[in-house]
């Protein structure tokens, strides 16, 4: 599943696949949102990505990678 996080102050968003579910990243953002600390994701390839939950301007959930191009493995 993609997940797009747009960052104040920031020109670009940060786009990431996750392996978890629509709920867990929910939860994790509602949690991370709740307590002001920090907003982590893992990518599909283990990746950790920490964004400070006070920044997060929006959170866009769903879909995936459409239109991929080359070999897949």
């Amino acid at each position: 599943m993609e997940v797009k996080i747009g960052v104040q102050h920031a020109p670009r968003e940060i786009v990431v696949e996750v392996a978890d579910d629509l709920t867990a990243v929910e939860t994790s953002l509602a949690q991370a949102v709740e307590a002001g600390g920090l907003f982590s994701l893992t990518d599909a390839k283990g990746r950790r990505i920490l964004v400070p939950a006070d920044r997060i301007a929006y959170v866009e959930i769903g879909g995936g990678v459409a239109g991929k191009v080359g070999f897949g493995s």
